[in-house]
Formats: C-alpha cells, structure tokens, sequence
C-alpha cells in the first residue's frame, strides 16, 4: 500500500534525474506535532536563510521557490525570510549541491540528474518509459512512493541532504531536424544527452548516436549540426529557443523532469518544533501549486512554438502504438539501472515498480 509522504525537497550530483533522501522518524515528526495555526511570531525567533534554483528567474523552480518563500514568510508572520537565488548566483549546480550538503545554504530546488555521482540511485528518473504519461498520476506516484519518499530518501540523508518533496516540472519531449516518431528514427540520430551512462544507454536502445554536451553549447550544437536532437520538458525548449533552430517537436512524453525541494539534514533536524512545522507546511502548501506552475509554463510554451509563424516547428504527438514500440526497447535499460547505480538501486526499482502496478489497478 502507498503511504502519502511526508516533506521532500532538492538533491544533488551529477548524473541523470531525482533522487531523494530519507531521515530520523523522530526528528520529522516532530515537526509534525506542532499545529502551524497554532504558532505564532511570538514562537519563534527571526530567521533568514537561503534557497537556491537550478533555473533562472521566470522559469518554473525560480517561481516555485519565490512563491515557497512568500509562502513562509506568511506562516511566520513574517519572522522568516527565505532568499532565493538562480541559477549561476552562487555557482555552479556542482557547486550547489556542496554548499547544501555542507549547510552553506539551507535550501535548494535541485533535480536528481545534478546528483547522481553522490547518490547513483536518483537516476532512476533517468528511466525512459518508467512512469506513466498521464502527468497527474505521476506527480501522485512521486508523492505517496516509500520506494522513493523513504528508501531514496535514506540515500540522500547519508549526504545531509534531505529532499522534502518530489515534483515535475513537465513531461521531456524531443526536437530534432527530422521526424523522431519509431525507434527506427533514432537509427544512427546524433541525439544530444547529459554525460550519464544511463541516458546514453536509453538512447543506445533506439541504435542512436547519443552525444554528451553541455547546455551552453546546446544551441549552437543543434544550429551547427553537431548533434541532430534534444529533449526537455516544453517550458525550457521554447525558453531556450530550441526550437528556432529544430524543425521537429515530438510530444513524446518519454520520462519527465524530475526535481526536489530539500533542505540541509543537520539544519532540519536541528530546528524547534514550531518552525519545523512552518517549514513542513509551507512544503504542503506548494505540493499543488508546483504542478499548477509547471502546467501553465508547458501549456503556454507549446502555444508559443506553435504559433511562432517566423520560425515554423511541425509538432507531432506519439500515439500509444508508437510509444510502445519504444517502451519495448526501453525496458530492458532498467537491468543496467539495477546493476550499475547503487547499492539499493534494485530495490528501489522493483519496489516502485509493484507500488506503481498497485496504484494503476
């Protein structure tokens, strides 16, 4: 049976999508035994702490992390304030990472595939055509898993990072300079990736040419030809212009964009009752929002690129029978997650997997 989780927030390390981190039963309960309507300024003492995104202003984790400080802010009464900052502010997303786990920031909106040299485990977002398409159902699954609210969670906890939630930011979705719509498209496709094993592997499954390169360079890349295609979830190719130099865009709906609010485990755990319970509210309180938020950036950039007329993209939507022929080369790649990515990885998979069945019934 699922159990609905409790708080998660951003892991990190390098590799391929989410992760999270478990913690002390007591120490996260006992934030839990504070009613936040019961608290009040007088309860605590003025804080200010610090969050930082992996994206820049306007894009989904910069309004989902100044929304989440307004969020706190108005819990407290205004003795908490949370300052946020983007991408590149302070560092690198390697550099993130280790100032969350070592308590130089507090916070941090972080996707699993920044952490997955730390924790191998949380590339099992990496995993093409593992959670459903419907993007609701999803999200249910990221929240009320203990394969990935508990035992992943553990994983992070070992690096004091302690994710509190679990959430997408949209469904990943391909461009290329010619029609990706069968497998046998792929044949020989130079397809851009993250230097992941496991994402190289996926796109080896389909007979491509999956190339490593990083973001900066991605654009040039596609418009020079140096790769022949991407994926990413909508907001952040028509953001990123992608699709101004990509004729194609495949609704593929393969995996999605996984990321995690978390928070530094000493830090948390260290926290009074009563503002623990501020910080496990507001965590609440954003589950929704963050997947309204999401929805309207996606919805809005697929608009925006179709109605772009000066740099014209046929977009084309996989039907089941298309995404299934996919699904069949996809699965096997989950033997290479078991074997290759942590200690715990095939417990985590195999647990998900009968959680999942057991939710779709």
């Amino acid at each position: 049976m699922l159990k609905k989780a409790g708080l998660l927030t951003t892991a990190l390390s390098l590799g391929v999508v989410l992760a999270a981190c478990g913690g002390d039963d007591n120490n996260n309960s006992a934030g839990e035994n504070v009613d936040p309507d019961d608290v009040s300024a007088d309860d605590l003492e003025p804080q200010e702490w610090r969050m930082v995104t992996e994206e820049t202003e306007g894009q989904v984790q910069m309004v989902y992390a100044e929304e989440f400080a307004d969020t706190l802010n108005e819990l407290s009464d205004g003795q908490i304030t949370l300052d946020v900052y983007g991408f590149g502010e302070l560092g690198s997303e390697v550099d993130q990472v280790e100032q969350l786990s070592t308590n130089i920031i507090e916070f941090a909106v972080i996707s699993p595939g920044f952490t997955g040299t730390l924790v191998p485990e949380g590339n099992l977002f990496a995993l093409q055509f593992l959670f459903p398409d419907d993007l609701r159902l999803a999200q249910d699954i990221l929240d009320e898993s203990e394969a990935i609210n508990s035992t992943l969670r553990d994983k992070y906890e070992e690096h004091s990072i302690t994710p509190l939630a679990f959430w997408t930011e949209g469904a990943m979705q391909w461009t290329g300079n010619s029609p990706l719509r069968t497998p046998e498209d792929f044949d020989g496709f130079q397809m851009r990736t993250q230097e992941s094993p496991l994402i190289l592997r996926s796109y080896e499954a389909y007979d491509a040419n999956p190339t490593a390169m990083s973001w900066g360079e991605l654009y040039t890349g596609l418009q020079q030809g140096q790769v022949e295609g991407q994926e990413n979830p909508l907001f952040f190719i028509e953001d990123a212009n992608f699709h101004e130099v990509q004729d194609h865009l495949t609704i593929s709906n393969h995996n999605m964009y996984v990321t995690m609010t978390t928070v530094n485990t000493e830090f948390y755990n260290g926290l009074d009752d009563a503002t623990r319970a501020i910080v496990d509210e507001a965590v609440e309180q954003m589950r929704d929002r963050a997947f309204e938020i999401q929805e309207e950036q996606n919805e809005g950039a697929l608009d925006r690129i179709e109605e772009a007329t000066d740099t014209p993209t046929e977009v084309y939507e996989l039907t089941e029978e298309e995404r299934e022929m996919f699904r069949e080369r996809a699965i096997p790649v989950r033997d290479f997650y078991r074997e290759n990515e942590g200690d715990d990885a095939a417990e985590i998979l195999d647990t998900l997997l009968d959680e999942m069945e057991e939710m779709m019934e």
